[in-house]
């Protein structure tokens, strides 16, 4: 396969109840970050890296972010898909927002992201490979054992290893990826997990098993916009990182 990945899926139907107050009358991505909602910064690195198709998975409040796509349809390519009307709102995970973009998405590869995850350009590029591996991003982190942790043989993924009790790796899950069509036929397979969610990883470690997944790690940087204070440190981040603003 020639090109690029020209497709992004960005799951942005949570309530954000860490935000507290931040995010109780707005979905906690839009929560204003020098002047703009913070998803207007991860759609933008999104089209810098070359995406021309965004499909926002929304629900909760999603009145805004459909005004949200209203505001910014000059600037992002959004379609809107409904979480909630598609699947319901008893099944919830990970994995769902990537099972109700199957008909939006088709048979074309594209990326994954969480709208609370900023990612450069660059990274994001890195894992839009338009071939037949699904591809995740990595990042050494200095307290792996709050994540998911990715063991690798080479450069593919061998499995995820969540909050792990012993050092296993440095090597985290950030949650961007890369995926084709087949993830939808793997999804379908998963179960509800210990805690009672359905695990977009679970999926991963399924192809993982087959020698499908390849891992990628993170040059640039990777912030989860999940708190309060988050909101002062990405604003901080982008005004002394003038190649990553508008």
């Amino acid at each position: 396969m020639d090109g690029t990945v020209r497709k992004a899926v960005i799951a942005a139907a949570g309530k954000g109840t860490r935000m507290l107050h931040l995010a109780v009358n707005k979905p906690k991505h839009l929560i204003k970050v020098r002047d703009r909602p913070f998803l207007y910064y991860v759609l933008r690195n999104l089209k810098e890296a070359g995406i021309t198709e965004m499909i926002l998975v929304v629900g909760h409040k999603k009145e805004a972010m459909e005004e949200f796509a209203r505001e910014y349809h000059d600037e992002f390519p959004i379609e809107l898909v409904d979480q909630f009307e598609v699947a319901g709102t008893a099944k919830y995970g990970t994995a769902i927002p990537i099972q109700c973009v199957k008909h939006a998405v088709g048979s074309e590869p594209f990326i994954a992201i969480f709208g609370d995850n900023i990612y450069s350009s660059k990274d994001i590029r890195s894992i839009a490979m338009n071939d037949e591996f699904t591809y995740v991003s990595g990042f050494k982190h200095a307290h792996p054992e709050k994540y998911g942790v990715l063991l690798t043989r080479g450069e593919f993924l061998e499995d995820i290893i969540e909050k792990p009790n012993t050092f296993v790796s440095n090597l985290i899950n950030t949650g961007l990826a890369k995926f084709t069509s087949e993830i939808f036929d793997v999804i379908d397979r998963v179960g509800v997990s210990p805690r009672g969610e359905y695990e977009l990883t679970d999926a991963i470690r399924m192809l993982a098993k087959q020698g499908k997944v390849k891992v990628k790690e993170i040059k640039d940087y990777w912030f989860d916009f999940g708190n309060p204070a988050d909101v002062i440190k990405v604003s901080g981040f982008l005004e002394t990182n003038r190649d990553e603003e508008i």
